[in-house]
């Protein structure tokens, strides 16, 4: 963790995110209409309070289970080599499953994650992102379902940190050090 003092700019209020999760839901719901159990699958840590809003929201029978992949650690920048830390509890074969993920940027994390779960045969396998940084796509990947795409920065709140902090935020914040200029080009 860097010992740099920074400030938090507000990017996306907790009434967009809310609304937006409300109108993703929706989608979800007409996708998954036939199902007759939807397994929920979030990845940790920066997907927990997107799965817990996301979930409330759907009119669907789910269940909630979690995997946990890295390729940040307590870095800004993706390490690109992704390591799966927790495996599901619940099997998935012939199951409809969506995976919830907080972020995409490079694109590596969810590649590996799909290919992982596909591996296991379910029977529907859709993915969506709170948010998507295609600027930062390394690979080609995109989720089936995104609620915001943004511009390359590096942000936190809303269950996403930086060196595990800030997840309690309610809004998505950009991280400015002190001193780096905002978008008005003021520090």
């Amino acid at each position: 963790m860097t010992s740099r003092p920074y400030v938090i700019d507000q990017m996306i209020s907790a009434k967009s995110i809310a609304a937006r999760i409300e109108a993703l839901a929706r989608e979800i719901e007409a996708e998954f209409s036939d199902t007759d159990k939807l397994v929920v699958v979030g990845l940790l840590r920066g997907s927990f309070i997107f799965i817990a809003d996301l979930v409330r929201e759907l009119d669907l029978p789910v269940e909630v289970d979690f995997l946990e992949a890295s390729s940040y650690g307590n870095s800004m920048t993706s390490s690109r080599e992704v390591r799966i830390l927790k495996d599901l509890r619940g099997e998935i074969g012939g199951r409809d499953v969506l995976v919830v993920e907080d972020i995409i940027d490079t694109g590596h994390t969810m590649k590996r994650v799909v290919a992982f779960l596909s591996a296991r045969e379910p029977g529907r396998l859709r993915t969506i992102c709170l948010l998507d940084k295609p600027a930062r796509r390394e690979v080609d990947y995109t989720a089936d379902w995104t609620g915001f795409e943004i511009p390359d920065r590096f942000v936190v709140g809303y269950g996403i940190d930086y060196a595990q902090r800030n997840r309690n935020l309610p809004f998505i914040g950009s991280v400015r050090f002190t001193g780096e200029a905002d978008d008005t080009g003021q520090p």
